[in-house]
């Protein structure tokens, strides 16, 4: 374990996306709390007791699963049970899931874990956090889950490396769980009644994938609001839109928040300042409070749904020590992810939609701009084709939008009868995410090329002086070269800042 790292203890504190980029920030590692310790394993006392010598059932613990919930396993066979669980749902398949992705599962199951309803041994969590803070991220795949009894197959590969299978990325290679385990001299573990269970109950697969855009998303929103103020000033365009009695009289949180963040960031403009001759701007600018608005109170929505379903227990059967139960429920359906990140996924598309049209505008060769932004437009092309490139994202981008969570297919032999997609919803909203960062990109490289020809008017001096900073990464086009090396290099400089 690295040393002098910052240390973050499990607790039943309420866990935030904001506390979660802290953490992986300053790259803590974690530890039980004592309070959290003494919960699993009062559960897990509990749980040994109360099947111990009885007949009666326990779903996924003296049963069979799904559709075969009502055949007992005799106490002997209740450790394969449990094996064979993990086994024969690592069916994944499709690309591995992004470690950054897979770091996050790992503290989000730990997270539910502890709280103490779920029955496992203080052993099992400790071995994730053993594997979290050694780097030791299992091998997940993409495709898999439904998103209703869990995200079965994902949770299944997240589990294989504890009992010394599947695989792992480790010191930055792909390597069998069991090598690993040597290494680290690690016997691997014998799932107890119930463990495999509550591992690949959950949604945290899911929840993984929507606090990492969660995370993305707001430094690309606050982008999005940089990229218009720069737009602005580029496109020469008027400031009466962002007059606060405007939104005074429609105040939407995010509306009210971006116009006066616009405002204020154009405040010393001389080009904002000085005499225009349009009467009204295009949308892509005359309504960037009211479109980037929109997508921020919908992000506002899926932080408070997220932020519930990170701190809450979403295996199955629950354990309540206290009320002498055992229930059986359905809090691994994932229908409170599966609606918001769909709904992410188009308030982040909206905003790279309104970012591509700015774009347009911008080489369209209006208000004393020229065609493409090319000091000699025909012999040079200038932007043109990085408004292609943008156009062919933000449609991308339209068929990504199209909702997973409106479609429920029918799966174990119909017990489990409408499921909610949550996991076909988080990977293509990742998708969503990484374009827009892209798209944000081209907007800041072609409004940063149609300010130079603003001279010698300046804009704010805020907005100036990242744009010099751009200056040194990224010179200004003064003839054609390729700008596939000049995305890449925006998109570099634009997560320094």
């Amino acid at each position: 374990m690295q040393q002098n790292r910052p240390t973050h203890f499990i607790s039943a504190e309420v866990l935030t996306t904001q506390t979660i980029g802290a953490l992986l920030t300053q790259n803590s590692q974690l530890a039980l709390s004592d309070a959290s310790r003494q919960r699993i394993q009062a559960c897990r006392t509990y749980l040994d007791a109360k099947i111990t010598g009885n007949q009666e059932l326990f779903y996924g613990i003296n049963t069979g699963f799904g559709s075969l919930c009502n055949i007992r396993i005799s106490d002997s066979d209740i450790e394969q049970l449990q094996y064979n669980l993990v086994t024969s749902h690592a069916a994944g398949a499709g690309d591995p899931v992004p470690v950054e992705v897979v770091r996050l599962m790992l503290l989000l199951k730990i997270q539910s874990l502890s709280y103490g309803y779920s029955a496992v041994r203080v052993e099992l969590v400790t071995r994730l956090i053993d594997f979290y803070n050694e780097g030791i991220y299992p091998v997940v795949f993409e495709l898999g889950s439904l998103g209703a009894s869990g995200d079965l197959a994902p949770l299944a590969h997240l589990s294989l490396p504890l009992i010394g299978l599947g695989e792992v990325w480790y010191e930055g290679r792909r390597q069998a769980a069991g090598v690993v385990l040597k290494l680290k001299n690690w016997e691997p573990l014998r799932f107890q009644a119930k463990e495999a269970l509550a591992l690949l109950n959950g949604t945290q697969f899911s929840a993984a994938y929507a606090v990492w855009s969660l995370l993305e998303a707001e430094r690309l929103v606050r982008q999005a609001d940089w990229n218009a103020a720069l737009g602005y000033d580029a496109f020469n365009c008027r400031l009466s839109p962002l007059n606060a009695l405007i939104h005074q009289v429609r105040p939407h949180a995010g509306q009210v928040q971006t116009a006066n963040f616009l405002r204020n960031l154009l405040t010393d403009s001389e080009i904002a300042a000085s005499e225009k001759t349009d009467v009204q701007d295009p949308y892509a600018f005359r309504c960037v409070p009211q479109v980037h608005g929109a997508s921020k109170d919908a992000l506002a929505h899926v932080q408070a749904m997220v932020q519930t379903e990170i701190n809450s227990v979403t295996d199955n059967p629950n354990v309540f020590p206290d009320a002498d139960l055992i229930v059986s429920g359905g809090n691994f359906h994932a229908q409170p992810l599966a609606l918001p990140l769909d709904y992410m996924a188009i308030a982040l598309s909206e905003l790279g939609s309104i970012s591509e049209r700015r774009i347009y505008q911008l080489i369209s060769g209006q208000r004393g701009l020229p065609a493409f932004l090319t000091h000699n437009p025909g012999l040079h092309s200038g932007m043109m084709i990085a408004q292609y490139t943008a156009a062919a994202i933000v449609n991308q981008n339209k068929t990504l939008c199209s909702p997973a969570s409106v479609d429920s297919i029918v799966s174990c032999n119909g017990q489990e009868d409408h499921v909610s997609m949550a996991a076909n919803a988080a990977t293509k909203l990742r998708r969503v995410v990484l374009n827009l960062e892209r798209l944000l990109a081209i907007e800041w490289m072609v409004a940063a090329q149609a300010l130079e020809f603003r001279r010698p008017w300046k804009s704010a001096a805020a907005i100036e002086k990242i744009h010099a900073a751009y200056r040194a990464h990224v010179s200004a086009l003064a003839e054609d070269r390729m700008l596939q090396p000049d995305i890449e290099a925006t998109v570099a400089f634009l997560r320094g800042i």
